[in-house]
């Protein structure tokens, strides 16, 4: 472990440790963690204007004050403890803030309006946008983390480490901190102390119009490589043009590493993170980790839990193959599971995948389960009630309970996602593309009205809404207050039914959830049409799961009706289950 002097970090730079944090850490209660990613500025916008590409003035934006306790308590009675706010720290963005001493950004590289909140301009501070006085803007989100604390709630926010907005600047940075490319030697494409990756004599040309907006063009000169591992000065509109790359001590151009002495740039993240983790936030949500050195996180990850033994780091991370690197020596807490469990989910509801893959979903995690995080929606994939998903919201049944109970691990659900949002709006930069925006002013309608100027509730909600809210709310819930789905042991049944006459393996998927105490038998349809499902469970599982043979009513937690079942080790038990829906039924055990 590196000593303080080592690190680059002196005493009076390094953050105090205050903000009086929540104590528990987040999945270390007993309890898993139900995260519910939002953007403050779109959560809570009042303002139904909604004009194409409109501005700040023109469309308004939500603000930090408004995650009031009525709203966090009406998100806890939801199921959730784990508020993750999206968008937060100071990104680039058209809007003029110039009257708080922050400078503009040329519009020409920005995305939409608002901006991305993956073009960091500034990672020791927040976005005025959402602040109702932008002067008090860091004061506004600490009392924003102490609220959602003392509503018994952890607070995560983004760490974006591979990429900053193409023009980086702090006036936030404690003494003594340099900007990002300070320093740099802008003659090669490839310096260990750079922050950044450069293409030496050539202008920062891509293939698009960049002196279309504004008094005066963008110029960058040299360019610098572009924040999706683009080194050229060509990128096109498809790129992440609004950002460029950081530069860890890898040099692409021959593929070697750099990392002794420790690069100026893994100094300078490790005290972003220091930072913010002193302003009591109770976790990361760490942005693409696999375009950042694994030995960035084995070397970072552990320093900050030195100082902050509760702060949890997730990551987000698109190949199965280093999932576990990055667990066991990348020292990650939890990490996305989105080309596994996610992918298979939206292969069964619009590319005819039998529901029986998702055998391979758990068996490809196994032993590792608990830390991967599932969900059906965030920012980046398409709307659950989206065409390009399933086209309808109130489908979401059956995939809703498979990806939340399939395992003890983390599950996020995307603001909205609970009343059916399914972006069908062109808000502005990214158009008609089945995502709510990232990078727009905007509000929607289904949030306004469970919003209502700060109420938080149903009541102008209409029966869809209603309906939906209450699926989520019950599902959401069971995973906590249900201890065989917090806790508790899974069984697939599906090896035993693949050849049941009386069971669709393509439409259906059963499983058992238990403890010492309770077994559950989960069966989801992914059909149109209510099915009986005659589910065989092997002798294997029954004495695993200590199941009694016999009739039992079994209580459906998910509708609180009863199902009559005969169990038998030789027979399958019938079982109805609604259309793009589930049961998830309470058997009795045998403890003798």
């Amino acid at each position: 472990m590196a000593s303080k002097k080592d690190k680059g970090i002196k005493d009076n730079q390094n953050p105090a440790k205050t903000a009086g944090r929540k104590k528990v850490k987040i999945g270390h209660d007993g309890q898993r963690p139900i995260i519910y990613q939002t953007f403050p500025r779109i959560l809570t916008n009042t303002n139904p204007t909604c004009k194409f590409a409109g501005s700040l003035e023109e469309n308004g934006s939500g603000k930090l004050a408004d995650y009031t306790p009525g709203l966090l308590r009406s998100l806890k009675n939801l199921g959730v403890n784990c508020i993750w706010l999206t968008g937060v720290i100071e990104h680039a963005t058209k809007s003029d803030f110039t009257s708080y001493g922050i400078p503009k950004d040329n519009p020409n590289v920005v995305k939409g309006e608002a901006g991305s909140p993956y073009a960091i301009k500034d990672y020791y501070d927040i976005d005025p946008a959402i602040a109702v006085d932008p002067a008090r803007r860091m004061e506004e989100f600490e009392e924003c983390v102490g609220r959602i604390h003392q509503a018994g709630m952890n607070v995560i926010i983004d760490f974006v480490p591979n990429h900053t907005a193409r023009q980086y600047h702090s006036d936030a940075a404690p003494v003594g901190i340099r900007d990002f490319g300070d320093g740099d030697n802008t003659t090669w494409h490839f310096d260990p102390n750079n922050n950044y990756y450069y293409i030496p004599n050539q202008q920062f040309s891509p293939d698009f119009n960049i002196v279309g907006e504004g008094d005066v063009p963008y110029i960058e000169f040299p360019a610098k490589a572009t924040g999706n591992d683009c080194f050229s000065a060509f990128c096109g509109r498809n790129d992440w043009y609004e950002t460029v790359k950081l530069n860890y001590g890898h040099d692409y151009g021959d593929n070697s590493d750099h990392f002794d002495p420790i690069p100026d740039t893994w100094l300078k993240m490790l005290h972003i993170l220091r930072f913010w983790a002193s302003k009591g936030v109770d976790g990361f949500r760490c942005d693409m980790v696999f375009m950042v050195p694994l030995a960035f996180w084995h070397w970072a990850i552990p320093q900050v839990k030195q100082d902050y033994p509760d702060v949890v780091f997730i990551g987000e991370i698109y190949d199965v193959g280093l999932y576990r690197p990055f667990l066991d020596y990348g020292c990650f807490d939890y990490l996305y599971d989105k080309v596994n469990l996610y992918d298979k989910i939206v292969g069964i509801e619009r590319s005819n995948f039998s529901a029986a893959q998702l055998t391979s979903a758990w068996q490809t995690v196994d032993g590792i389960s608990s830390r991967m995080l599932n969900f059906l929606e965030n920012h980046d994939e398409v709307r659950y009630g989206s065409v390009e998903f399933a086209g309808d919201p109130m489908k979401v049944v059956a995939p809703l309970v498979v990806s939340s109970m399939m395992s003890t691990g983390p599950y996020m659900i995307y603001y909205g996602q609970e009343l059916g949002e399914s972006a069908t709006e062109n808000e502005g930069f990214a158009g008609y593309n089945n995502r709510s925006t990232i990078f727009d002013y905007w509000s929607y309608d289904n949030m306004r009205r469970w919003y209502d100027g700060g109420k938080c509730s149903v009541a102008k909600l209409n029966a869809q809404e209603k309906w939906l809210r209450g699926i989520y709310s019950k599902v959401l819930n069971l995973c906590n207050k249900n201890d065989a789905l917090r806790a508790g042991n899974f069984f697939d049944l599906m090896y035993v039914n693949l050849s049941n006459p009386g069971f669709d393996p393509h439409r259906c998927f059963a499983f058992l959830r238990y403890t010492l105490d309770e077994a559950l038998l989960i069966v989801a349809n992914f059909g149109g049409e209510e099915r009986k499902c005659d589910v065989n469970i092997p002798e294997v599982a029954f004495d695993m799961a200590a199941l009694r043979e016999g009739e039992v009513m079994a209580a459906d937690l998910l509708n609180g009706e009863s199902q009559h079942l005969i169990l038998s080790r030789l027979n399958p038990s019938t079982v109805r289950v609604p259309a793009h829906g589930a049961v998830i039924l309470s058997l009795k055990k045998d403890l003798n």
